[in-house]
């Protein structure tokens, strides 16, 4: 590897059919750095419009060609997956494969690179170590005596593994399968599935609307014990008979169905999430124990539980919890480039979230006064605005340049936008965005998280606070605030939410994707467009103008 050539990262592994509904691979990326600094990331979803989209075969060339990588020495680095760890290009022209392991590396590894007709050197990195090293653009190099986890659905031979930074050296501790039956509740269980009525193709979706659902429901021990008595009920994807007639002999209840306002059911779901997060927990703290870890590393698609990320934040067991706002598959080849990157001992530079920037890198955000109080006088007046500016969000959530926004104040609003306009499920909550004074003002704390900058958090809101943001605190009276910390975490958004506070006294707004159910978030300005009035805006900001 040279420490001066751009460094490409690729997450790309053909996926075990072709149906078009996103599986084992998911979330295709590609990122390209140099010299420690992002140049060009995209998350395939928002290029296709098409979600969780897993079509790197057929489009790496032109990607590739589209930023004439071809005319420059480049090291390319590949993330590998449980389905195995070689590439080929739809065309043929691009090939990649590495020898099969039987253990994990604690680095990246060599493998064989076709290009055209030549080959040359090519790099592979487990999907456990991608998903750490997704940390590094937005938090800088590993801090000396770090605990580095990795924990979702499944990797490459683990779905947890975790490791030691000391003297500058990755260790591996463990990795293995032994909590594969925490996270296959969330995305591979035959009862959470039917509790949200969730069908196979919502699979990348179920862990969010789960921890939704799950906060109407109260823990009970007896459900509990009744769960694992049954296995979690995760096979009975054909046959629901068994689980009914279970409810009615152990519970006395007749259920002729899934009704998600059914209490029992709430209950269940609520039982469900409470052990998922008690056992995580006590893995997290038996291992900074051991190692005696002053810092946390944390990614996987398991990261974004917010609920269970509180827990390890308020036990205080680390000096610093640090989780990247891309720790699902959708940071695996921004991560795979940053490690990349960091192992050629380039500085890595810190970056904000908003680094989706392929083919849009011309975007610039130009706003004047005049379009903050324009913004404003809508939405005092119960609009509905969408925002694309600038570069897209990494990761999952919209964090205010992909976003849509309304006031705070009113749950029937927040239904609107959430229920009519985004078509979502009445259980999910909408998150709400303010300054970081406010979140100390809703919140009682005297400090608030930075991890809250990425939505990766919830928030007790105080009880005689809850009905100035109605709309956007959930039934178990928490909100998944965004905060903005400065005006450089999003100019347009902070000086819009100091203008609101300032002129209306209004202290917070709904923040929610910019997409409709079923979608990706928006990319460009035509998807903005489009989107905006499909789904019946009031209005949109594009780059700083307003357009109604």
């Amino acid at each position: 590897m040279c420490k001066n050539k751009f460094t490409v990262g690729i997450y790309g592994i053909q996926d075990i059919n072709n149906s078009g509904i996103p599986t084992i691979s998911h979330d295709h990326a590609i990122c390209i750095m140099q010299s420690g600094k992002i140049i060009f990331n995209a998350q395939l979803e928002r290029l296709t419009q098409n979600k969780h989209c897993n079509s790197m075969p057929q489009m790496i060339y032109d990607l590739l060609k589209q930023k004439k990588v071809f005319n420059f020495d480049f090291d390319i680095v590949f993330v590998d997956n449980i389905l195995g760890r070689a590439f080929i290009s739809s065309q043929g022209n691009i090939r990649f494969e590495a020898n099969i392991n039987n253990s994990l590396a604690s680095g990246i590894e060599k493998g064989r690179f076709w290009l055209f007709d030549k080959f040359t050197d090519g790099y592979i990195l487990n999907h456990e170590l991608a998903h750490i090293g997704s940390c590094l653009p937005f938090f800088g190099a590993f801090k000396e005596n770090s605990l580095l986890i990795h924990f979702d659905g499944g990797a490459s031979l683990s779905n947890f593994s975790a490791w030691t930074y000391k003297s500058g050296k990755i260790k591996n501790i463990e990795y293995g399968w032994d909590l594969k039956w925490l996270s296959s509740l969330f995305n591979a269980n035959a009862l959470t599935f039917a509790l949200i009525n969730a069908k196979q193709s919502d699979l990348n979706s179920v862990p969010g609307k789960f921890m939704g659902f799950a906060s109407f429901g109260k823990y009970n021990k007896k459900i509990e014990n009744w769960l694992i008595e049954n296995d979690f009920f995760k096979d009975i994807w054909g046959n629901k008979k068994m689980f009914f007639e279970s409810v009615k002999n152990n519970f006395n209840i007749e259920l002729n169905g899934f009704d998600q306002k059914n209490g029992f059911l709430q209950n269940i779901a609520a039982t469900i999430h409470y052990i998922f997060v008690r056992e995580a927990f006590k893995k997290f703290k038996k291992l900074q124990a051991q190692t005696k870890a002053e810092n946390l590393y944390y990614s996987g698609g398991s990261a974004l539980n917010i609920v269970l990320n509180n827990k390890i934040i308020e036990s205080n067991i680390f000096k610093n919890v640090f989780i990247p706002p891309c720790c699902n598959d959708s940071g695996l080849a921004t991560g795979a480039a940053a490690f990349c990157e960091w192992n050629k001992n380039n500085e890595i530079n810190l970056h904000s979230p908003f680094i989706n920037n392929w083919n849009i890198e011309n975007y610039n955000v130009n706003y004047s006064n005049k379009t903050i109080e324009a913004v404003t006088n809508l939405l005092i007046n119960n609009k509905v605005i969408g925002i694309c500016n600038g570069y897209g969000e990494s990761g999952p959530r919209a964090l205010g340049n992909r976003s849509i926004i309304s006031v705070a104040s009113s749950k029937k609003l927040a239904q609107k936008v959430s229920m009519e306009l985004k078509l979502r499920e009445w259980y999910r909550p909408i998150a709400p965005i303010m300054l970081e004074k406010n979140a100390k003002y809703f919140t009682g704390k005297s400090s608030i998280h930075h991890l809250s900058k990425y939505m990766l958090l919830d928030f007790n809101i105080a009880e005689n606070k809850q009905k100035e943001i109605e709309g956007v605190v959930h039934i178990d009276g928490t909100a998944r605030i965004q905060t903005l910390f400065s005006k450089n975490d999003n100019p347009f958004m902070f000086d819009l939410l100091t203008y609101l506070d300032e002129k209306h006294n209004i202290k917070a707004l709904i923040n929610t994707s910019f997409n409709i159910k079923g979608k990706p978030i928006v990319h460009t300005i035509e998807n903005a467009v489009e989107s905006a009035k499909n789904m019946g805006l009031d209005a949109v900001v594009i780059n700083g103008k307003l357009i109604q």
